[in-house]
């Protein structure tokens, strides 16, 4: 059996040269998030991944007290078939290398992003939503989807996502403090619920706090 109080927070940022325009808009909300998670019940520990047309991991399996503030350097394209297919995998292949009773009750997988997909190269959006299928079949991971200059719950429900954990924000101070303020009690939620059970999304209210581009 997993360890229920454990949970993982496996983020994957996108850090295309769009996100110039609002690099400390989302340096600031993942600080935040990352903030208010280290005040809820039991240990998390969080996994930070960062696409462009490349794949970097920031850290892996990290206590959420140790995580640093996050500093994000806008580049390249987006390649993010390729970046959801990369962090899924490898953090299943982490986990799969633990002993049972170590691995996470939870794991919730944050994926954000600020445009379309225009340069993956290994992954196809068929192979995407598989990989996401099978983990949220076989293993009860969360798959959140977070898309500014988007409709992100179409292009999420095109990878995979679950409507109703997919949501856009405005490109704006405003857009990612409330999209972040919305994952944060997700997140919260989530945690704090058994691990089979079902937990309510993203709500009306918190739509259109993101869309409109200001704080609930």
């Amino acid at each position: 059996m997993t360890d229920p109080q454990l949970t993982l927070i496996a983020v994957l940022l996108d850090r295309s040269g769009s996100m110039e325009a609002i690099k400390s808009d989302t340096e600031g909300g993942f600080d935040a998030f990352v903030r208010e998670q280290r005040t809820q019940p039991g240990e998390a520990r969080v996994t930070l991944a960062q696409f462009d047309t490349e794949y970097e991991v920031v850290y892996a399996n990290r206590p959420i007290a140790d995580v640093p503030p996050l500093v994000l350097q806008p580049r390249g394209g987006t390649a993010l078939l390729d970046g959801i297919g990369r962090l899924v995998t490898d953090v299943g292949a982490e986990l799969a290398g633990q002993a049972e009773a170590e691995r996470p009750g939870h794991v919730i997988v944050v994926v954000m992003t600020d445009g379309y997909e225009n340069s993956s190269r290994e992954w196809t959006l068929e192979a995407v939503r598989a990989v996401i299928e099978r983990q949220e079949r076989d293993y009860s991971w969360d798959f959140v989807f977070l898309g500014a200059n988007i409709d992100a719950v179409a292009v999420g429900q095109g990878l995979g996502f679950a409507a109703d954990r997919s949501l856009t924000y405005a490109a704006t101070d405003g857009g990612v403090a409330s999209a972040m303020e919305s994952t944060t009690s997700y997140v919260s939620r989530r945690r704090a619920a058994p691990v089979a059970a079902s937990v309510p999304g993203f709500s009306d209210a918190d739509r259109a706090g993101a869309a409109r581009g200001g704080r609930r």
